[in-house]
């Protein structure tokens, strides 16, 4: 079935072939005479094909010629077809009417292909010739009048009316001259015999015989004829026929018969027997195809017949009888060449763009091809298709020519090139085919971005780094070629909280995309920061893509706890009364520590004391206790070593000493804060001092209630209009920095009288209004004051300074709740998250509790 179908599919581009050969093309046809001078205009070709003179130049025009030597040139300067090689139409085309060189013209952008043909006209360049320049004849003197004896005919290279156009003889008595013409226009003369020859008054006649073209000037020829007449054998042998036809195979083997040609002789005996032989002029081309047999007149293949080089052969055979003298007959023999399908058609790319963008249009004509067959009729009809698979079709054109254009769009990144293998096929039986590779290769566009091997990539780096550190290498692909693949890296923007742009952090390598640190990284400063590269290859227009590497600092255990309560600068002495119970709290040791995690889990213990039976010492929240009621026989000075740890890798501790005094009668503890000096339980019946105390306490609850009222309403007027919260309604908060420092204090009161929230507004202390709040419960035995961070960004331990220098010991007490695992914000008086804070304080962070 493939076999019916592709025989089928031949027959129709046969057809289809057959048809175009039938059209007529639109070209242009120019005629020039031979030897022309060299550099001889021949047309003008801007003009015939319609362009201009600089678009000419512009679309660079050039000739593909067909004929090996290429004999022509273009002007671009002025549209011209010149002539380059002297042209001798003998020596190109022979003896063919018709001399015609075909020409291509190709202009590039777009391609096109136009065509043009130049005849080459003959002139009268050549004198007609005689193989031989004498020619004798023997003619018996019994020989009739009107006796015919053929003579050499002339040969002129030239063609047309530049060929011999008769034939002259010299002036005699007995002979004149006759010109016979052959079937294919030929010109032979021919010695008839007007008187009888009379061997006793001229044994020999001596004529010349004159051959004269129809050039203009006259050109001419001679050969010199030499008449010997002979006695006796008066019949000449006769032919049959006097122009024998045949037709043979080009195929045909040697020796194959192809006909036969037959005389006769009235004479008898030798007279009457005949010789076949050609005739004496018989080119060596004709002697080397054929052969005669001498006896039988059989004409025979002797060599390689081929019907491209010549289709028709013709020449003359002799009849020669053995008489004396001799006698001889002559006839015409022609030979038809019949074509036989034995030349493959032949593949021409007449031209090749390559290599090819890989973003060219569909329909780009990549090349020109044209065929050539050799052999006539159908057995010359070629159709091309390509054989192999590829975004390429063939578009038929002009006469045997196609043009290879893209049908598909191209990818480079999926094939570099292309081998197109096409194939032509004539319409013969059997049909030939022949195949011909073309390798067209693409040409790379940036049409391809870098592509990142990861989108994010995640960095997880100790603090206190060394500089120089390679952090990450990141890595983008990108598929082009050349300058387009070739990529760079360059960072984006950083976003990190509160830190300097990218470049501040790390950079990149541009060549391999290694990332480095270009600083140490401080935990508690910087936590995570991302960096955001850039991958841009070098095309034009350059293409890029993103990719952000998320930095992560790892917390080391770079920072020992720090005491913020009691100061570790200043001696911390503490006034405890004999009359202590066991638990009764003496005082809170309060540390922080600026790392995060269990770096910063601190513990407290007593590294040493004066006597470790009589305090207690909180593991978790460092509250100093009595473990055990004083005595008499105790020291009444006491001294305690606490010593802070954190649960890091090293561990690192600090220390601080407390110095405790033992009294009969504590009136009121210098040490104790000032929000304790006039606090106690209801209802406690101490000494003098205990009933003072609660003498000036009522009378300060009963001036404040009515100064906590106006405040309060104040308060609210002022919140209602800013619609702020806590911070905005408090007295002091955003003072101006050229202001006098003052402190407020504001005491929030229950029905049932206990103070229950106190906060000490300071702003003189920093830059920025801070605030230190304390929860009180009405159960508890002390009160208790929580100091938290303040919101801003100044740092910690600076603050608790500035506090330091301004609040001396003496006068306040400060307490800060240290939070144990897991981080549960508690205080001795109650839960602080019922409090109310200020919107611009955060009531935790990752380095205070």
């Amino acid at each position: 079935m493939r076999h019916k179908w592709a025989a089928r599919q031949s027959l129709w581009w046969c057809h289809l072939v057959s048809l175009l050969w039938g059209t007529t093309d639109g070209h242009s046809r120019y005629s020039i005479p031979e030897e022309l001078q060299r550099g001889s205009a021949v047309g003008n070709l801007a003009k015939d094909l319609g362009l201009g003179v600089s678009e000419l130049h512009r679309r660079k025009l050039r000739i593909a010629s067909e004929a090996g030597k290429q004999f022509f040139s273009v002007d671009l300067a002025k549209g011209d077809l010149l002539l380059t090689a002297r042209i001798d139409r003998e020596e190109l085309c022979g003896q063919r009417a018709a001399c015609v060189l075909p020409l291509e013209l190709l202009l590039d952008e777009p391609l096109q292909l136009h065509r043009a043909d130049v005849e080459i006209l003959d002139t009268n360049d050549n004198a007609p010739s005689f193989a031989t320049k004498e020619k004798l004849l023997k003619i018996a003197e019994l020989v009739q009048p009107g006796a015919r004896f053929p003579l050499e005919s002339a040969q002129d290279p030239d063609v047309g009316a530049n060929s011999v156009r008769s034939y002259l003889i010299s002036k005699n008595d007995n002979f004149k001259l006759a010109i016979k013409t052959h079937k294919d226009g030929r010109k032979i003369p021919e010695l008839v015999l007007e008187k009888p020859l009379d061997r006793e008054k001229m044994p020999v006649h001596h004529l010349i015989l004159t051959a004269v073209d129809g050039g203009d000037p006259v050109r001419s020829g001679t050969s010199e004829i030499t008449v010997t007449v002979l006695d006796n054998n008066d019949n000449a042998p006769q032919f049959e026929r006097q122009l024998y036809e045949a037709i043979v195979s080009e195929n045909a083997t040697r020796g194959a018969h192809i006909l036969q040609v037959t005389a006769t002789d009235a004479d008898e005996g030798l007279n009457g027997e005949i010789e076949y032989s050609f005739a004496e002029q018989t080119p060596e081309d004709i002697l080397t195809l054929f052969s005669i047999d001498a006896a039988t007149g059989a004409v025979t293949v002797g060599g390689d017949l081929d019907h491209e080089s010549a289709s028709v052969h013709r020449f003359d055979v002799t009849a020669r009888d053995k008489g004396n003298p001799k006698m001889e007959g002559h006839a015409g023999v022609e030979i038809k060449v019949m074509d036989v399908n034995d030349n493959a058609p032949e593949i021409i790319v007449t031209s090749l763009t390559t290599p090819v963008p890989e973003d060219s249009a569909i329909g780009t004509v990549v090349a020109l091809i044209s065929t050539r067959d050799p052999d006539s009729k159908d057995n010359g009809k070629v159709t091309l298709r390509l054989t192999s698979q590829s975004p390429f079709q063939l578009n038929p054109s002009v006469s045997n020519h196609y043009s290879l254009v893209t049908n598909e769009r191209l990818d480079r990144e999926r094939h570099e090139q292309y081998s197109v293998e096409i194939s032509a096929t004539d319409c013969g039986k059997p049909p030939l085919s022949s195949a011909k590779q073309i390798l067209v290769q693409l040409r790379d566009v940036n049409d391809n971005a870098p592509v990142f091997s990861q989108t994010h990539y995640n960095v997880f780096l100790n603090e206190n780094n060394a500089p120089g550190h390679i952090l990450c290498s990141v890595s983008a692909s990108d598929p082009d070629a050349g300058q387009n693949a070739k990529v760079s890296y360059t960072l984006l923007d950083s976003k990190a909280s509160a830190a300097p742009a990218a470049s501040s952090y790390v950079y990149v390598n541009a060549e391999n995309g290694s990332i480095y640190s270009m600083s140490s990284f401080d935990y508690e400063k910087v936590q995570v920061f991302e960096v955001g590269v850039e991958a841009k290859d070098r095309g034009s227009p350059s293409l890029s893509s993103t990719a952000t590497v998320h930095v992560f600092i790892l917390d080391q255990n770079d920072n020992a706890p720090a005491v913020i309560y009691p100061s570790p600068h200043a001696a911390s002495h503490l006034r405890a009364p004999r009359s202590a119970k066991a638990g009764h709290l003496l005082t809170k040791v309060t540390a922080v520590d600026a790392d995060s995690g269990h770096n910063a889990w601190i513990t407290y213990k007593v590294a040493e004391a004066t006597d470790a039976s009589l305090f207690t010492l909180s593991l978790y929240t460092g509250e100093v206790r009595t473990k055990r009621a004083v005595s008499e026989h105790d020291d009444s000075s006491q001294r305690l070593i606490v010593e802070v740890k954190d649960d890091g890798e090293p561990v690192r501790s600090s220390t601080v000493t407390l110095s405790v005094l033992l009294e009969d009668a504590v009136s009121e503890p210098a040490s104790e804060p000032h929000g304790r000096r006039s606090l106690s339980e209801p209802g406690h019946k101490g000494g003098g001092g205990g009933g003072r105390i609660t003498l000036y306490l009522i009378v300060s609850l009963a001036s404040v209630s009515v100064l906590s009222l106006l405040a309060l309403l104040t308060l609210a007027v002022k919140c209602a209009k800013t619609g702020g919260g806590g911070a905005a309604c408090c007295p002091g908060v955003g003072r101006p920095r050229d202001e006098k420092p003052n402190r407020n204090l504001h005491i929030q009161l229950n029905t049932d009288g206990p103070i229950k929230y106190v906060e000490v507004l300071g702003g003189d202390v920093m830059s920025q209004s801070q605030s230190f709040r304390s929860c009180v419960s009405p159960g508890s035995e002390y009160s208790d004051f929580t100091l938290l961070k303040p919101s801003g960004t100044a740092d910690f331990k600076e603050v608790i300074g500035v506090l330091d220098a301004s609040l001396p010991d003496s006068a306040w007490t400060f307490e800060s709740q240290q939070v144990s695992p897991p981080f549960a914000l508690q205080t001795e008086a109650g839960n602080c998250s019922s409090c109310a804070f200020p919107q611009h304080f955060s009531p935790t962070t990752s380095s205070s509790h």
